[in-house]
């Protein structure tokens, strides 16, 4: 029964493993897809989202705000919300690219330093592929603000496994 389960174990984990990435390439792809879309399709996708947050928060707040001064802050904070944007498309690559290398035993320093150097670069690639695109335009704050959304996310995604592995499978690993 030992052997059997052992064996269980083994195919499990040479089918599984590699499945583990299929979330980063869905995140990869969204991205791409995200800067295909044109200059003025992609503002005005984010300004529909700045718009719904800022009435979502009057509704909660009940600010009771009209039309007018929901524009007025859907102007404002538009910027903002474009940037939050790339920070957490980022920030959510990097935890689907930093977890399966955790999880195939990629640790410290080479972790920050395998998954940011790809997510980092897919951020360069992105910027590049965006100036093919009519209406947008690459700049190096977007990579920036991308990079700070990788390397939170790998830390996270570190803290998370150092718990994760000191506590909930602690008592698995132990030896029967």
């Amino acid at each position: 029964m030992k052997y059997v389960w052992l064996f269980i174990k083994t195919v499990l984990r040479l089918i599984l493993k590699p499945l583990s990435f299929v979330p980063a390439i869905i995140v990869m792809y969204c991205i791409f897809n995200f800067s295909s879309q044109n200059g003025v399709s992609s503002a005005q996708l984010s300004y529909k989202v700045t718009h719904k947050l800022v009435e979502t928060v009057d509704t909660v707040a009940d600010l009771e705000l009209s039309d007018a001064q929901i524009n007025v802050y859907t102007d404002k904070y538009h910027f903002y919300v474009r940037k939050l944007a790339h920070f957490s498309e980022y920030f959510l690559l990097a935890v689907t690219v930093s977890f399966p290398l955790y999880v195939y035993g990629m640790r410290g320093i080479w972790l920050m330093v395998f998954a940011g150097a790809f997510c980092v670069g897919f951020a360069c690639l992105d910027e590049y592929h965006q100036s093919f695109v009519a209406g947008r335009t690459p700049t190096k704050r977007d990579v920036y603000i991308d990079s700070c959304g990788v390397f939170l996310g790998i830390i996270l995604t570190r803290i998370v496994g150092f718990i994760g592995r000191k506590t909930i499978f602690a008592p698995l690993a132990k030896k029967r």
